[in-house]
C-alpha cells in the first residue's frame, strides 16, 4: 500500500511520523503493515533482541487503586501478599536467570513507592548481584524521588521501570490514586539521576486506538526506548474482569505501529503473552524486538528455554538494547 510505503521511507530518512500519521496506519492492511515495520526494526535495531525476566520482591496489599491490577487492596484477587523478600531469594532468583542466559533481571515490588528503609535493603541485594552475578539489575520500584533512585543507580542498577499504562487523557479511568503526571515526573526524575527508563502499558483497558497512540507519543517526547506492550488478562475480581480479550491481530498492529512512532526502542511484549497462541511469535515478525520471560508478577509466564529457542529460530540474538 503506497501510504504505508511512504511513511516507513519518512521513517527510515530518521524523520518522525505525526500522530495522523500514525492513525492512518491503524486502517491499513495488517500483513502489508507488519512487514514494513520489521523492516524499519531491523534498520534500526538490527536481529538484536532484549529479553528480561522479572522477580516480584514485594507481593499484594497496593494502596493504589489500579482498576487492572490483582495486588491492589482495593479488590479481592486471591494474589499472594508478602512483604519485601530477603537478599538471599533475590539473588538465588538472579542467578537462576543468569545461568540460563538472561542478561537483564528487574526487582519488583507492590505499592506506590518503596520506603527508605526498604530502599536501604533492595541496594544491598543490588550490590550484592553485581559483585557476584553477570546480569543487569533493573528495578521497579514505585514512585520514587530523583534522590532516591541515583542510591538505586549508585548501588549498580542501570534502568528503572515505570509503566505509563495509558494515555494522559485515558488515565483517570484508570486508576485515581495517583495521577499521568506523577508517572511522568517519576520518569523524568529518574532519567536526571543517570538511569535508563522502561516505560509502555496495558492494551485493552477499554482505551481507544488513538489513547494507544498518545501514550506511544508522550513515550517517544520522554525519550523511553524500552516500550513493554501489555496485553491485558482479565483477572477476576477487578473492575476489569469482564473486559474483551485483545487479539493476536490487534496486538501486531499495535506493535507495529509502535515501531513507525519509535523506531530504535526495544519494543516489549509483557503481560499477557501466555494469552496468545503463538506465544508473541507473530509480533516478533511485526516490529516487536523484546520481551519479558519466565514468570510474571501475578500470572504464569514461559520458560527462558523455551522463549530463547523461539527467539533464535526466527534469526534474533539476545542482547542488552537501548543502555
Amino acid at each position: 500500500m503506497e501510504l504505508i510505503k511512504q511513511i516507513k521511507e519518512k521513517v527510515l530518512k530518521e524523520e518522525q511520523i505525526t500522530k495522523k500519521e500514525a492513525l492512518a496506519l491503524y486502517d491499513t492492511p495488517l500483513e502489508e503493515l507488519s512487514i514494513a515495520a520489521d523492516e524499519i526494526r531491523k534498520h534500526f535495531c538490527g536481529n538484536a533482541f532484549d529479553i528480561c525476566t522479572i522477580i516480584n520482591g514485594k507481593s499484594g496489599r497496593c494502596p493504589e487503586n489500579c482498576k487492572y491490577c490483582a495486588q491492589s487492596a482495593y479488590y479481592h484477587t486471591g494474589a499472594g501478599e508478602y512483604p519485601l523478600l530477603g537478599k538471599e531469594e533475590i539473588l538465588r532468583q538472579a542467578k537462576y536467570n543468569a545461568d540460563r542466559g538472561v542478561l537483564r533481571y528487574s526487582i519488583v515490588t507492590s505499592g506506590r513507592a518503596l520506603g527508605d528503609l526498604e530502599i536501604d535493603a533492595m541496594c544491598d541485594a543490588i550490590r550484592e548481584i553485581k559483585s557476584r552475578i553477570k546480569i543487569e539489575v533493573c528495578v521497579s520500584f514505585g514512585l520514587l524521588t530523583k534522590e532516591q533512585f541515583e542510591r538505586v543507580k549508585e548501588a549498580g542498577a542501570s534502568r528503572v521501570h515505570n509503566n505509563l499504562e495509558t494515555s494522559r487523557r485515558y488515565f483517570p479511568n484508570v486508576c485515581t490514586t495517583h495521577t499521568f503526571e506523577d508517572k511522568v515526573n517519576a520518569i523524568r526524575a529518574a532519567k536526571a539521576a543517570g538511569l535508563a527508563v522502561c516505560s509502555g502499558g496495558i492494551m485493552g483497558l477499554g482505551e481507544t486506538r488513538e489513547d494507544r497512540i498518545d501514550m506511544a507519543f508522550t513515550l517517544r517526547e520522554l525519550g523511553v526506548k524500552s516500550v513493554p506492550v501489555n496485553m491485558l488478562n482479565p483477572i477476576a475480581g477487578t473492575p476489569y474482569e469482564e473486559n474483551p480479550r485483545l487479539t493476536a491481530a490487534d496486538m501486531r498492529r499495535i506493535a507495529a505501529v509502535y515501531r513507525f512512532i519509535l523506531p530504535d526502542a526495544s519494543i516489549r511484549l509483557a503481560g499477557g503473552r501466555g494469552l496468545l497462541e503463538d506465544k508473541g511469535k507473530s509480533c516478533f515478525r511485526s516490529g516487536a524486538n523484546a520481551a519479558i520471560s519466565g514468570d510474571m508478577l501475578t500470572t504464569s509466564g514461559y520458560t527462558i528455554e523455551s522463549d530463547l529457542e523461539m527467539i533464535h529460530r526466527l534469526g534474533y540474538r539476545e542482547a542488552l538494547c537501548n543502555e
